[in-house]
């Protein structure tokens, strides 16, 4: 590496709509990305006033709005060191990521897949069969995938179930590495008092990466997570060690929230631990 590659800024591209309140998606993609030194570079999908796990919310699709993205970031010459998928709400989208590929993906691109489809075995309620169909797709472009165990089943086209053996969950982390793929992580996988991470990596003997179980489900958990899978990739740090680090950032951060009394629906208080990501010592500001 000579030392202009050294000193250059990495940036990744992130496909993903943008909550305002409720620290999911893009809200937290940005502070997780900058804290790891790496700069985000956000494609909206769109815009939600706060997440749906609310009464109600207001919100914006910005479909028709996202292939400006390409036309202007490409007559400013912009690269990215990796492109990441989260949110897509209709086949339309996952199209316009097909374009988005074309036009900045280069040989030296990562691009991680997070197929935010659905959970405890059910897609959600913005998917059909179509768009699930659609997002198989992805396997044929993605070198990084982080699903949970509903998303990884429904597109390994396995029967879902939450007491699926190692050995079993091998066998789809190999399903989903056939085309392109050559690591994967199914997180989320619940095993009693524990939550695993199955981790997957072609050539290497898989692994299961467990964290105490703390409190409820909460929004966001999974967009935390495969932020910092992001990151890692981008610095170069070895996949095991990534997972290792983004289930432990994620249960410290749990860990916090639950102390401090938040709401379930108001997400991870990230902002908590942020700290805790960014590398090697932080210099005095006074």
């Amino acid at each position: 590496m000579n030392a202009e590659d050294h000193n250059r800024q990495k940036k990744a591209a992130v496909i993903n709509d943008f909550t305002s309140f409720g620290r999911c998606s893009l809200a937290v993609t940005l502070p997780i990305l900058s804290a790891m030194k790496v700069q985000c570079c956000a494609v909206p999908t769109a815009i939600f006033t706060n997440h749906t796990g609310y009464d109600s919310y207001a919100w914006t699709d910005y479909t028709a709005h996202m292939d400006g993205y390409i036309a202007e970031w490409k007559k400013l010459g912009l690269a990215f060191d990796a492109i990441q998928t989260g949110f897509l709400g209709s086949a339309a989208q996952v199209e316009f990521v097909y374009r988005f590929l074309e036009a900045f993906r280069t040989p030296e691109t990562i691009v991680c897949v997070d197929p935010v489809m659905g959970d405890y075995g059910r897609l959600y309620a913005t998917y059909d069969e179509e768009l699930a169909n659609a997002m198989r797709g992805f396997l044929g472009v993605a070198d990084v995938l982080t699903p949970n165990l509903t998303e990884a089943c429904v597109l390994a086209g396995v029967d879902y179930r939450e007491d699926l053996t190692d050995a079993e969950l091998a066998a789809i982390g190999a399903k989903l590495c056939a085309r392109r793929a050559t690591k994967v992580v199914i997180s989320g996988i619940p095993r009693g008092e524990t939550l695993a991470n199955f981790v997957y990596e072609r050539g290497r003997a898989p692994f299961v990466c467990t964290e105490r179980r703390i409190g409820g489900d909460r929004s966001g958990t999974g967009d935390v997570f495969a932020s910092v899978i992001l990151a890692d990739a981008v610095n170069g740090v070895p996949f095991a060690v990534s997972v290792r680090k983004a289930s432990r950032f994620v249960a410290r951060a749990v860990a916090r929230t639950v102390e401090m009394g938040i709401p379930r629906r108001d997400g991870l208080a990230i902002e908590e631990v942020l700290g805790e990501l960014i590398p090697g010592p932080v210099p005095a500001v006074f």
